[in-house]
Formats: structure tokens, sequence, C-alpha cells
């Protein structure tokens, strides 16, 4: 089992290494590739644009040759995934879109946290894709200055905006807050009144039961 991510910020390495763990992979399951250059020029451009998009989209399919699944963690460049799919021999999926068909799967409210301006877009798109209960609400809410500090390299004041923010939701009444970065995930271990969803351990969970589904399948193909 190979799954390739693409990442946009190098911190997203221990991240996603930390949840492989906690979902019992070997250390070796997982490789990593970091483009930041790609999520920095999304963020001067304001947007994700054709051009980074279809960047991002090389850079999936180039992964792709060498994984049995390839993950898009970075929450901006999201669109590239599907385009990447399409021309891939192996599924190319972002990270997120577990994240998004979990909070949507059941009745409530759902916050969705994000710290950047470029991920919301893209975020709402997804959470309009998934399929969602007919009872199910989401809400998009920008967590002011933690971009800043992440940008700044304080991760530790990043991460405790973000659970700040967690816990401001669930004490409003929120039935489920969702982190729309993968950036995000530290804050789910620091908040007070409930637990965030967050997209590594939502995606790797599901890319992790494909996998093991298609290894099935394929043993009982040799087998009969």
């Amino acid at each position: 089992m190979r799954i390739a991510c693409l990442h946009t910020a190098d911190s997203n390495i221990a991240i996603f290494d930390a949840a492989a763990q906690e979902l019992g992979l070997t250390p070796d399951t997982l490789s990593h590739h970091s483009r930041p250059d790609l999520l920095a020029a999304a963020v001067a451009a304001g947007q994700l644009t054709p051009h980074i998009q279809q960047q991002a989209c090389n850079a999936l399919v180039e992964l792709a040759q060498t994984a049995d699944l390839v993950l898009l963690t970075c929450s901006t460049l999201g669109p590239a995934a599907k385009a990447a799919d399409a021309g891939s021999s192996v599924p190319v999926w972002r990270v997120d879109e577990a994240l998004a068909t979990l909070a949507m799967s059941k009745a409530g409210k759902t916050q969705v946290l994000y710290a950047v301006e470029t991920t919301l877009l893209p975020t709402q798109l997804l959470f309009e894709h998934v399929k969602r209960h007919p009872q199910a609400e989401v809400e998009f809410v920008l967590v002011e200055g933690a971009w800043q500090k992440f940008m700044a390299g304080d991760t530790a004041g990043y991460v405790q905006n973000v659970a700040a923010a967690a816990d401001r939701a669930f004490e409003q009444g929120i039935d489920k807050v969702a982190l729309a970065q993968a950036s995000m995930a530290g804050a789910v271990n620091l908040t007070q009144f409930g637990a965030p969803l967050s997209s590594p351990r939502c995606g790797l969970r599901v890319a992790i039961e494909h996998l093991r589904r298609k290894q099935y399948e394929a043993g009982l193909q040799q087998n009969s």
C-alpha cells in the first residue's frame, strides 16, 4: 500500500505521519511531496487560477505513477484533484472530501473553520457537492488572525487560535466543527468543549479502507 501526499506546507508532513500512526499504518506507507510555491502563488493571486490548478494537476499525475493512491492535502488547491483523477490510473483525491462527507452525513449544523481566504470558495463548493443529510446545515467562519501566525512560524499560536474558535462554536450550540485546512489538525487536541473533525484523519481513513478493499477484491480474483 503506497499513498503519496502532495502538501503545500512542510509542517503538514508531521501531521499526516501522526495520523497514519494513529490509524496503524507503517511509516513507509506514506510518501510526502511539498509544493509551498503553489499555495503561495494562489494566495498572491487571491484565488486558485487555471494556471496554478494545472501546475497542481501535473504534480498529482506525476505522483500517481509510483503510488496506489494520491492525496492532495491543500484545500485551496482542492479542485486540481478532480482533473488529475481523470487522467490517472490510480485514485487522486482531495483529503478534505472525506471530511466534508462525514460532516454532512448526519443532521445538525456544522461550522467549517478556515484560516486563509483562498480556501473558502473551494471548500464551499466541496460541501455543496458531497451527499448530505436532509437536515444537515453548514456555515463557514474565518479564524481571524490565525493565518498571520502560521505564516510567521507561530504554529502553536495558530492552532490555539483555531481551537479557541472551535470551542466558541461548540459553546454556541454548533453540533459539529470541521477544520477546513489540514494544518489546523493540531487544534483537535486543544479544544475543551468538543472534538473537531480534521481532514488528515478523515481522509487517510477513507484512503486506507479503499485500498484494503481493492487488495481484498484482487485476492478473491486470484483465488477464483
